[in-house]
């Protein structure tokens, strides 16, 4: 039974790492701390991170194999247990626990997969327990991956009927312009049927070591909150920036159907 508010926080590539893509801790540290904190006050978090490929290449240094798929798929291996290693250390330091909860696109479709998604999750959440998703990049391939992990956020948004999602990347939100430019502003608000497409350009930044740029964000934005998901794109390297954003101020852009 959903008994406690629910928001989805979808932890972008560059929010967790620097120039020379190395995970950076403090960031990392404190997310964890405002997740914690919205646990604390009744708010059932469930995250979505990227950052498993960058820490098994963190390990392995370069890759032999050229194969792209393959090589994406081997740093994936290596670097998901990296990856929850440091999420198990943070979120035991608020005496909280985490899960890890893989996945591919097939698992939300229609059937036993999906039930067995939503049992999961619903079971972690009555236990107080954090999940944690991403894709199975190890078995993710063609058909079964995920745009990005933009995408996979609003399906888990959409599978456990969350209020909110957050989307946090490196920049503040969607632009009239080039982030950038001086000249820019900053779009506070969209309606789900509101025509902003023409803002993301080629130019736009995007997501170095991720699949997922502005353009995917905007259109899963709009699309979640044209099914009653509050959504928001913002700067996750913004010390307060999910507390801000549950707090009512104006943080990065907010979509409303």
């Amino acid at each position: 039974m959903k008994d406690k508010r629910r928001v989805v926080v979808k932890i972008g590539t560059n929010v967790m790492t620097n120039r020379d893509n190395r995970i950076m801790g403090p960031v990392l540290k404190n997310l964890v701390r405002q997740i914690a904190f919205l646990y604390e006050n009744d708010i059932m978090p469930v995250m979505v991170s990227s950052g498993s490929a960058i820490a098994g290449k963190e390990i392995l240094g370069e890759c032999g194999i050229q194969e792209p798929s393959i090589r994406r798929q081997i740093y994936s291996s290596v670097g998901q247990p990296r990856m929850m290693r440091h999420y198990y250390t943070l979120f035991h330091e608020w005496g909280l626990r985490c899960a890890q909860v893989l996945a591919t696109k097939r698992d939300f479709s229609p059937g036993n997969h999906r039930k067995n998604m939503i049992n999961c999750y619903e079971g972690l959440i009555s236990e107080g327990i954090i999940p944690i998703a991403n894709e199975d990049d190890t078995v993710s391939l063609t058909m079964s991956m995920f745009s990005d992990n933009d995408e996979l956020a609003a399906l888990v948004a959409e599978l456990i009927h969350a209020d909110t999602l957050i989307i946090l990347t490196d920049i503040d939100g969607l632009f009239d312009g080039h982030p950038d430019d001086e000249n820019a502003n900053l779009i506070r608000l969209v309606k789900s049927d509101e025509k902003v497409e023409k803002y993301v350009k080629q130019s736009n930044k995007e997501e170095g070591q991720g699949r997922g740029g502005m353009k995917s964000k905007l259109k899963i934005a709009k699309n979640a909150a044209s099914k009653g998901i509050v959504t928001y794109i913002a700067n996750g390297k913004k010390e307060n920036v999910i507390l801000d954003i549950l707090d009512g101020k104006e943080v990065g852009t907010k979509f409303i159907k």
